[in-house]
């Protein structure tokens, strides 16, 4: 009998090459994951995730789906799973899932994490997980940037993929930045992100935070549907997909 599981991951994105299968490596979280599971149910897995995270891009809670004739319990696959799972990569949970459960396809919300580290100080334990940006950053004026690009646009100008054939109309529902010590931290709330989004936000809003560009630039480089009009495209191991929300 086939049967549809919902599969929740985290991971150090450090060594991969992102989340997506691709043809010229089996370095990715997809191809690493669909081959155990294809060893492991001894038939062939396909895995569809919440949503692509970039090489070098963590994850706290990925969700995935797939489906397969089993009759293996839950519990078992998940045993089985953190037994041979490399210790960058962890199964949080496995259960199984409505039929019509689609990882990707019934996605309402996500929330990214940026972490950046604001201080001369080394953080030598932490270096894989964030950006080091020493410079003085206003967060005042980075958080009134940020109000400008809530609700529903098109988000063009902060996507890196110039051939783009789908709508890039997401709604960003969310932005919050902190300061926890020598953190300065960027979390983000929307309907979906396009590829590089929150990483180009990120450096936009840094960008403002230095004076390197004026609050109201955020929404007239939003209003442009220009990527060079935007800010830097801040590095990937500053980001983690920390909630998915169905």
């Amino acid at each position: 009998m086939t049967r549809n599981f919902r599969l929740t991951l985290c991971y150090d994105g450090t060594r991969y090459r992102g989340w997506q299968r691709q043809g010229n490596t089996d370095n990715t979280i997809q191809a690493r994951m669909e081959g155990l599971l294809t060893r492991m149910l001894a038939q062939p897995v396909e895995l569809a995730a919440s949503g692509r995270t970039d090489a070098g891009v963590h994850a706290r809670h990925q969700v995935c789906s797939f489906r397969v004739d089993t009759d293996y319990d839950t519990n078992f696959m998940l045993t089985e799973l953190r037994k041979y799972l490399p210790e960058d990569i962890g199964a949080a949970a496995l259960e199984e899932a409505p039929p019509k459960f689609h990882a990707r396809l019934n996605c309402r919300e996500k929330t990214y994490v940026y972490r950046v580290w604001n201080s001369e100080e080394p953080n030598v334990f932490e270096r894989r997980y964030l950006y080091m940006y020493p410079a003085a950053l206003e967060l005042d004026a980075m958080q009134e940037a940020a109000a400008l690009l809530l609700g529903e646009h098109d988000f063009s100008a902060f996507c890196s993929n110039k051939h783009m054939k789908k709508s890039a109309v997401r709604e960003l529902k969310a932005v919050e930045i902190e300061r926890l010590g020598g953190e300065v931290r960027l979390t983000f709330t929307g309907s979906g992100f396009l590829y590089n989004m929150v990483r180009i936000l990120t450096g936009t809003l840094l960008e403002v935070g230095t004076g390197q560009r004026s609050v109201r630039s955020a929404r007239t480089a939003l209003e442009s549907l220009d990527r060079e009009q935007a800010g830097f495209t801040a590095p990937a191991q500053g980001l983690i997909l920390w909630d998915v929300r169905y």
